[in-house]
């Protein structure tokens, strides 16, 4: 089992990356202010233009360290990574596989009967929790929404009309969202998803969320020797890493949007950490993304037990778990792809 190793994330725009022997070392102003060995890391993150020497690029490509840039509201630019050493015939298969509209929504779907599902059990447990304070009738109408989308999920086999019914359960689950927001409400108040730039600040926050999670499966992905690039529910775009964001779909209720719950119930994050941009859209201050990348660290290294495995694994390692599980499917090691469900 891989080991989870720490992700590096750099927010602050004035920031330059370098090398020091063996050492990832931040400067801003020319003064160092972190210092970090390169062999415990498996990512470095960089938001908003930062600057990175040619030396600690090659360190990284050494030691399969991938480097991601992103833009201020965590919108993907580019990506630095080593040689690419994955199995050319477990590549093949996923290329075939890909090509094969039969095959490739026979997987996609099991995607989004984990994400369905994982959504269901967002909901189930806000009523079980805090049954007194919500509108519980109202959810019980989405959940019942959501067990026909399940149903339908499993009838078609259709890509197109999958895409249908995932989007109509996506719209069904974020129309009971902001019942789960019990702290704050003044200041995070959900009405609708929206993003490219997110609008309000519950939004800034998902969009960070799955940035990040995007990112990790990413990461993923390559360490187990498959293309993040080519999917199965998400068509081809250059540049987009459509079996990353596949895969994400099943994770996102889980690791995201509870995530950004619980920041928001537990006032680990403030609504004067948020910036207007000229543009309409929102994105958090310094601070407020240092609370925000903090938690998720800590959140990462939280056990669970697996529910195919049966074992006991940080959260941090499902995106990895879940890689590794389709890299068996497609070697034909197991019977279909297993989506992870949230106990």
């Amino acid at each position: 089992m891989r080991h989870l190793l720490n992700t590096l994330y750099i927010t602050n725009p004035d920031a330059y990356v370098s090398r020091d022997g063996e050492n990832v070392v931040i400067k801003v102003d020319n003064n160092e202010v972190m210092r970090r060995p390169i062999h415990i890391l498996e990512g470095i993150v960089c938001f908003n233009y930062v600057g990175i020497s040619p030396g600690l690029m090659r360190l990284c490509v050494e030691n399969n360290v991938g480097v991601s840039f992103l833009n201020e509201y965590g919108r993907f630019i580019a990506r630095l990574s080593g040689e690419v050493k994955g199995n050319v015939l477990l590549r093949r298969t996923q290329y075939r596989y890909a090509d094969d509209k039969g095959k490739a929504v026979s997987i996609s779907k099991n995607f989004i009967i984990g994400k369905i599902a994982n959504c269901r059990s967002v909901l189930s447990r806000a009523i079980r929790d805090h049954g007194n304070s919500i509108d519980v009738d109202n959810m019980n109408h989405v959940l019942g929404n959501l067990s026909s989308a399940l149903e339908d999920v499993k009838k078609t086999s259709d890509s197109d009309e999958l895409r249908g019914i995932e989007g109509e359960a996506a719209r069904s689950y974020f129309s009971v969202f902001n019942n789960l927001i019990l702290q704050q409400k003044q200041d995070f108040n959900f009405t609708e998803r929206n993003r490219r730039p997110p609008v309000d600040n519950i939004n800034a926050l998902l969009s960070y969320a799955y940035t990040l999670l995007t990112f990790e499966m990413e990461s993923a992905l390559e360490t187990v020797g498959l293309d993040p690039y080519v999917g199965f529910f998400h068509t081809d775009r250059p540049g987009r890493v459509s079996l990353a964001l596949d895969m994400i779909e099943e994770l996102r209720p889980y690791m995201a949007e509870r995530f950004v719950i619980s920041l928001i119930n537990r006032k680990q994050i403030s609504p004067d950490g948020f910036i207007a941009k000229e543009s309409g859209g929102i994105i958090m201050d310094k601070d407020t993304k240092a609370a925000f990348l903090t938690a998720w660290q800590k959140r990462k290294q939280e056990e669970i037990t697996h529910p195919f495995l049966n074992e006991k694994i940080e959260i941090g390692l499902l995106p990895y778990v879940q890689a590794m599980l389709m890299a068996r499917f497609l070697r034909n090691d197991i019977e279909s792809y297993p989506p992870f469900f949230m106990g």
